[in-house]
C-alpha cells in the first residue's frame, strides 16, 4: 500500500472522508492519542504552570484534546480545511489556524512554550505544486518554527520518514533552522511499530537539556547511546555554533577525489538541480598557470 504523501496533497487527501475516520475510528483515534501522549511527556512541560503549546498539523484535535486535560492552552493549524472543519464540529477548545506550514508559521516571535506535531512534517519532502522546492520549504518552516518558540522553548515532533535520504532532509533542516537537540526512536526493531521523534531545543544550548530516552520492545526506556537500536540518536546539541574552517595556517584538508565529485554530483542531479555532464575532466586537478 501506498504512503498518503505519494498519493495526494494533504489538502486533497485528508478530505471529508478521510476526516470522519479521525471522528469514528476508534483506532486512528486511540493511535493519534498514544503518540501525541508520548511527544507530551518528552515536551517536558512544567507540571505547576499551564503553558501555550503549538500543535502543527492538529487534524480534528485530538492531541489538542490531550494537552486539555494537561490544564494547557493550545492553537491548533492544518493545511486540511476539512479536518479543520471536523475540529469545529468536536468542539475543540484550542484555536485554530488554516496554514500550510511550508510557507512559515504565522505567529509573533517567542509567543509558544513548545510545539509538538504528530505525523505532519514528512508532507514536506514532497513537491505536491509548481515551485514547491522541498528543501526550501523545509528551512522555511523550521526558522519560523524557531522564532515563534521562547527561547529555551521545545518541540516534539513525531514524522515517519519514508528512507534514510528523507530522514537526513528532515533532521539537516531543523539544524539549518538554528536549533539543537537529537532523534528519538521508539520501538527500533520494530516495523509497524517504530515511532521516530524529532526533539528540539530552541536557543542557545542549555546544560539541563537532556535528551529523552527511547521505549523499547517492553515498553520500557532503552538506556541512551545503546548503539543502532536508535535509542537516543543526537542531531545537534552545540546550539548555532559551526566549526571553524581552516584558513591560512590552519589544518590542510583532505582533497576530494573524482568519486566524491560524481557522488555530488548525482545527488544533486536527484534533487533537479542543472549540474554540467560528467566527462574525462571531471574532478581533474587544475594546475595554476604563472606567467
Amino acid at each position: 500500500m501506498s504512503r498518503p504523501e505519494e498519493q495526494a496533497p494533504p489538502d486533497v487527501f485528508y478530505n471529508a472522508t478521510e476526516a470522519g475516520k479521525y471522528l469514528h475510528s476508534s483506532r486512528m483515534i486511540d493511535v493519534q492519542t498514544q503518540m501525541a501522549e508520548r511527544a507530551i511527556e518528552m515536551l517536558c512541560l512544567p507540571e505547576d504552570m499551564p503553558c501555550m503549546v503549538l500543535d502543527i498539523g492538529c487534524g480534528t484535535g485530538l492531541s489538542g484534546e490531550v494537552l486539555d486535560e494537561g490544564g494547557h492552552q493550545w492553537v491548533g493549524m492544518d493545511v486540511s480545511r476539512d479536518m479543520l472543519n471536523v475540529a469545529q464540529e468536536r468542539e475543540v477548545e484550542g484555536d485554530l489556524v488554516h496554514q500550510d506550514m511550508g510557507n512559515g508559521l504565522p505567529f509573533r516571535e517567542g509567543v509558544f512554550d513548545g510545539a509538538i506535531s504528530i505525523s505532519a512534517i514528512q508532507w514536506l519532502c514532497y513537491a505536491d505544486h509548481n515551485g514547491h522546492d522541498p528543501r526550501k520549504r523545509l528551512l522555511c518552516f523550521f526558522q519560523s518554527l524557531y522564532r515563534s518558540l521562547r527561547r529555551g522553548g521545545r518541540a516534539v515532533l513525531q514524522f515517519y520518514p519514508q528512507d534514510g535520504e528523507q530522514l537526513q532532509l528532515i533532521t539537516a533542516s531543523a539544524m539549518r533552522g538554528g536549533f539543537g537537540g537529537g532523534l528519538v526512536v521508539d520501538f527500533p526493531h520494530s516495523t509497524k511499530a517504530k515511532k521516530y521523534f524529532l526533539v528540539l531545543l530552541a536557543g542557545p544550548p542549555d546544560p539541563e537539556f537532556a535528551m529523552p530516552t527511547a521505549l523499547g520492545e517492553d515498553g520500557r526506556s532503552v538506556a541512551s547511546g545503546a548503539g543502532p537500536s536508535g535509542a537516543s540518536r543526537h542531531v545537534r546539541n552545540e546550539g548555532r555554533q559551526r566549526p571553524k574552517r581552516a584558513g591560512k595556517g590552519g589544518a590542510i584538508q583532505k582533497r576530494k577525489g573524482r568519486e566524491w565529485v560524481l557522488q555530488k554530483k548525482d545527488a544533486q542531479r536527484r534533487a533537479g538541480k542543472e549540474v554540467r555532464p560528467d566527462s574525462k575532466y571531471t574532478a581533474r586537478r587544475r594546475t595554476k598557470v604563472k606567467f
